[in-house]
């Protein structure tokens, strides 16, 4: 299936599973044609040859200064580019005009040098575009440890260029993968009282994934007319939800970053009114679309799982909990197996760091009980094998009779990962 293709499948898929917010509305790239991405903006994404073949260099440009928010990785080994677009968003007061990215080389752990190489990325996109290099966020994924091509960055500029167009989406997503197998996107249209404003976002991640703030990107834009500041509300209180609740195998990246840019060219949006509410809840369902796609892409996975913690003592211990029995190798290798094995997941609660007692313990696969109060797992085992030899299903823990709660997406540990994390740099 082509990835284009395999993505819209994997969409699909997702939002059969979902709904959307009152108020919001799913785009359609077939059917939006040139209106599927926010108007304001230019994309591109071409072969610089950083990789032999797929493209590997990305720009995003709004045709005027936009507000920015940006949340990054929790490494404290964290990439040359992380830290350079910190310093940059700050020059600026979140003001900025482009996203460079390239994928193949994360410039991460290369010291002094990949700081300058990181400035040289933004030097040149500002050349080529006519920008204050401090209006550039500048971002990398790839193998860590390695110095990146700046020479073949800087020549690929006027191609890069030429190459961008206002609904050049898809090449700019294509771009920013590595092990994915398709690209990600999603689409909303939210009404607010001053009229329509779109979100659109594309992302990448497949492997090292566990965000924390993987090697995981997105790069979001908006019609909407904001204010930087409450942009970073949105964004930081959207990412919670969605990208920081994820995993694929419980590493976080050195170079996860997701960044939104708003043009202001569609209807104002004020701190507190109706119209914010409305939007921050559009804006986490694309963040979370594109984080769930994540998930599924996962390194070698074959199952898409929703971990729910209930009843826990509070909210932080839910989180514990759940991202606990997400990121457990016996749990994800269960899930691989179709074992209904609950024991590997009361263990994997037990050791999170959550409050309970074992005896009020429950679990669901989806609505089928498996463990109820007492410790009673009378349960048949031809029952549950129908739901776990599904492509997709949850796993509902309630830990008794608290307020806490959380959900976390994440996949099974397959051999197909090993292979592929075995070889990655060959």
């Amino acid at each position: 299936m082509e990835p284009f293709e395999k993505a819209a499948s994997a969409i699909d898929s997702l939002f059969s599973r979902s709904s959307l917010p009152a108020g919001v509305s799913r785009v359609l790239p077939e059917a939006a044609g040139a209106a599927f991405w926010p108007a304001g903006f230019i994309l591109s994404g071409i072969n610089a040859g950083i990789k032999p073949q797929r493209k590997d260099l990305m720009l995003l440009l709004s045709d005027a200064p936009a507000s920015a928010a940006s949340v990054f990785t929790t490494n404290r080994c964290s990439a040359a580019p992380v830290e350079l677009s910190k310093i940059h968003l700050a020059a600026t007061s979140g003001r900025m005009r482009a996203v460079v990215c390239n994928s193949g080389n994360a410039n991460a752990a290369t010291g002094a040098r990949g700081m300058q190489d990181a400035a040289r990325m933004a030097d040149d996109t500002a050349d080529a575009f006519g920008l204050e290099p401090e209006e550039v966020l500048v971002a990398s994924t790839g193998v860590i440890g390695q110095l990146l091509p700046t020479e073949k960055i800087a020549a690929a500029m006027p191609a890069l260029r030429d190459a961008a167009g206002p609904q050049q989406w898809r090449d700019a997503a294509e771009a920013i993968m590595t092990t994915d197998t398709f690209p990600k996107f999603f689409a909303v249209d939210v009404a607010l009282s001053g009229g329509t404003a779109r979100i659109a976002g594309i992302a990448k991640g497949s492997g090292m994934i566990c965000p924390d703030m993987a090697t995981m990107l997105a790069f979001l834009c908006t019609d909407a007319d904001f204010e930087p500041a409450l942009l970073q509300e949105h964004l930081s209180a959207a990412n919670a939800v969605s990208f920081n609740a994820i995993t694929v195998d419980g590493d976080t990246s050195t170079n996860d970053m997701a960044a939104i840019l708003a043009s202001g060219r569609g209807p104002a949006v004020a701190k507190g009114s109706d119209d914010s509410r409305l939007f921050g809840e559009a804006l986490r369902a694309v963040m979370t679309m594109l984080a769930q796609l994540i998930v599924v892409d996962g390194e070698g996975a074959t199952k898409f799982v929703e971990i729910r913690i209930e009843g826990a003592a509070n909210d932080d211990e839910a989180q514990m909990a759940a991202m606990t029995v997400a990121n457990s190798p016996l749990v994800k290798t269960a899930i691989h197996g179709e074992d209904a094995n609950w024991g590997r997941i009361i263990a994997a609660v037990g050791r999170s760091g959550a409050s309970f007692v074992q005896e009020e313990l429950a679990v669901w696969f989806d609505a089928l009980p498996i463990l109820k109060p007492g410790l009673d797992a009378s349960f048949s085992e031809e029952e549950a094998k129908k739901v776990i030899s599904k492509d997709a299903y949850a796993i509902t823990v309630s830990l008794g009779g608290g307020p806490g709660i959380a959900t976390v997406w994440t996949c099974d540990l397959s051999k197909r990962y090993i292979e592929i994390n075995g070889s990655y740099r060959s």
